[in-house]
């Protein structure tokens, strides 16, 4: 079916101001950590291009700062310097080579900052503490207001010299702007404090700053937050009066949304798979009844029909689509060329993106290893057309299988279960985690457009691989269930893969035991919960499930967890175990006094460490074939490495 039949508003041109694009989707504003120096970096503008070549019909870029005391994470665009101009002239050709507009959005963050990086006092309008950075903010005086807004300005004609199309205000979730227009961080008294319209005069002094330095031919937009999700904090009410506040000046031409503040409730703003698609489309939709300027939405939308379908009911006229861009530039593409099954779509599980920005590290993705490469060159393979062996349908396997294939070699995966997915299909079996599934549906379909033959349900040993008569192969085995020192040979001390695959059936008192801080301890007690279990994790951690703060899952966990009465113990490690009638005790050490305490239960699932399934490896690398392993069988660690160890491997072949 084509594109105009599937999509009936997805691929209509809009008008946004002086400027026109093509299709409703955005590649909206978000950070990455590619400057170099507080400059753009050739890596932006390949990143960008990319998401151009593939058919965006607008590009917003990260934020640009605008003044010296806006310097929240170290790797941040200083935009008021004008040295970045030919950083931006990179960018914009690069983008307006694919006909597709972009546009810079300019920020400063205020008092949702660090003095970390500048040394010098983060601005805000009250002396209100951030919850996450903690630093009581400078009020900023009159005379600093008038330094604000000049700063606006300048980073504008900046952004207008360096062939930027349009402005974008972020006035959202982490903004000095956001600061003044919420009851909960303005606690003035004088002319921008109190009433709606002196909170929002700021913002109204920097739209005319803003469009006096870009002229009428630019487009200008403004980003709001329709909720912040905070005590006393910015509802959809006042947010509808921003909205038309802005649209009364005659100068904006355009509205973004956004839902959630950057710091304090950051899960809602780039939420997980925990929360539905389309969550936060009540804003732009009471925005658009309210003002005739075009309207931006969003809300973790996976793939075109979701995006055509909130234009169709008219929640917005545009639709950004921000991590189904990084997963996949030709996200737009795919689907204007009636192809949408062929899109890699996201599976907000936020590791590689949103978790390796609070980790100070350069934007990437746990399916895509070339986002945050773009501007480094694929390898060239060494040759064509040779015999490929994978023995392993994990994430690892398959992302070896696929790049190989692309280079024109001819496949084979071997994998001895009945199904593929390793041992993401195991985690994906948890109904809350349900969407991990597409990392490894994703490469299997991606396998089989490439004629990779899959066979499952096979046991392959050296002998077996060798039959095939490979040029090389690639060991992708996994890992197995390691069992803990103390454990013995007690039947009820099982592994999570053993209750995720059907090899026991905890019941009773269960104590979850975690070394690993994330995802398979959480979901197994979610399920043992829903169960009817009485549930106890517990963890040499301070913190339960530590990494699900790096990836947003940690607010929603802790409201499923209380609501399913499972107890959260801390600070704890096991050091003994022994039968006990028909249960166990467990001696488990206290850290902070060093105390041992007696834990009774009817079983223990461990979530530890594992082992690598290295064998066949070992037995292959002595026969003169060339063979590689990669993933779980070299070292046991999490889906990404083994992506982007089979993607290493299959583009060097």
């Amino acid at each position: 079916m084509s594109a105009g039949g599937r999509y009936r508003y997805l691929f209509k041109p809009l008008r946004i101001g002086p400027v026109t694009v093509r299709n409703r989707i955005v590649f909206s504003a978000h950070l990455t950590n590619y400057a170099e120096d507080g400059h753009p970096s050739e890596q932006h503008a390949a990143y960008y291009e990319a998401r151009a070549a593939g058919g965006a019909g607008l590009i917003i870029t990260e934020e640009h700062s605008t003044h010296p005391t806006d310097w929240p994470y170290e790797k941040l665009i200083h935009g008021f310097h004008p040295s970045v101009v030919p950083g931006y002239r990179r960018i914009t050709e690069r983008v307006h080579r694919h006909g597709v507009p972009i546009f810079a959005q300019i920020n400063h963050n205020g008092g949702q900052a660090s003095s970390m990086y500048s040394r010098l006092p983060v601005w805000a309008p009250s002396p209100v503490p951030d919850p996450m950075f903690r630093e009581v903010p400078k009020a900023v005086e009159l005379h600093e207001i008038r330094e604000i807004v000049a700063g606006y300005g300048t980073v504008a004609g900046h952004c207008a010299e360096g062939g930027f199309d349009g402005v974008e205000l972020q006035c959202s979730h982490s903004s000095i702007v956001r600061g003044f227009l919420s009851p909960a961080t303005n606690r003035r008294t004088d002319a921008y404090g109190g009433s709606l319209e002196n909170r929002a005069r700021i913002l109204l002094e920097i739209i005319d700053a803003v469009r006096e330095a870009i002229g009428p031919h630019r487009a200008l937009g403004v980003r709001i937050c329709g909720d912040e999700l905070i005590e006393g904090g910015t509802t959809i009410d006042e947010a509808v009066g921003i909205a038309r506040l802005v649209e009364a000046t005659g100068k904006v031409d355009y509205i973004n949304t956004s839902i959630g503040v950057a710091t304090a409730t950051l899960y809602m703003i780039e939420a997980s798979m925990h929360i539905p698609p389309g969550y936060a489309l009540f804003i732009p939709s009471a925005i658009r009844k309210a003002v005739r300027l075009p309207v931006i939405g969003v809300g973790r939308f996976k793939d075109p029909l979701q995006a055509d379908r909130a234009l169709a009911e008219g929640h917005c006229d545009l639709v950004g689509v921000v991590r189904g861009q990084i997963a996949d530039p030709d996200f737009v593409a795919k689907a204007r060329a009636g192809r949408p099954t062929e899109i890699r779509t996201c599976l907000s599980c936020n590791q590689e993106c949103v978790g390796r920005m609070g980790l100070n590290r350069w934007l990437g993705c746990i399916e895509n290893p070339r986002t945050g490469r773009e501007a480094r060159p694929v390898p060239t393979p060494r040759l064509r057309g040779r015999r490929v062996v994978v023995v392993g349908a994990g994430p690892g396997g398959l992302q070896a299988a696929a790049a190989a294939a692309r280079n024109g070699h001819r496949v084979t995966v071997l994998e001895r279960e009945h199904r593929t997915g390793g041992q993401v299909a195991t985690a994906a079996s948890v109904p809350s985690r349900a969407e991990f599934l597409d990392l490894v549906r994703n490469l299997a379909a991606e396998c089989a457009r490439l004629g990779v033959e899959i066979r499952t349900g096979v046991e392959a040993d050296a002998d077996a691989v060798l039959a095939e008569r490979p040029d090389a192969v690639v060991v992708a085995t996994g890992a197995r269930p390691q069992r803990p020192w103390w454990a013995g040979d007690l039947a009820r001390v099982v592994d999570v893969r053993d209750v995720l695959e059907g090899r026991a059936e905890p019941s009773g008192r269960v104590v979850v035991f975690d070394e690993l801080g994330f995802h398979q301890a959480t979901s197994v007690a979610e399920l043992l919960a829903d169960r009817g279990c009485t549930v106890e994790i517990m963890t040499p951690g301070m913190v339960v499930g530590q990494d699900l703060g790096v990836t947003l899952d940690m607010e929603t966990w802790n409201v499923r967890a209380h609501a399913k009465g499972i107890t959260q113990t801390t600070d704890s490690v096991i050091v003994g175990a022994r039968a006990e009638g028909d249960g166990i005790v467990l001696d488990v050490l206290y850290h902070p006094t060093g105390e041992t305490r007696q834990v009774r239960c009817d079983w223990t699932v461990c979530a530890v460490h594992q082992q690598p399934e290295d064998a066949l490896w070992h037995a292959l690398k002595g026969s003169g074939l060339e063979v590689h392993r990669v993933g779980d069988c070299l070292a046991p660690r999490r889906a990404h490495a083994a992506v982007v160890e089979g993607y290493r491997v299959g583009v060097a072949l």
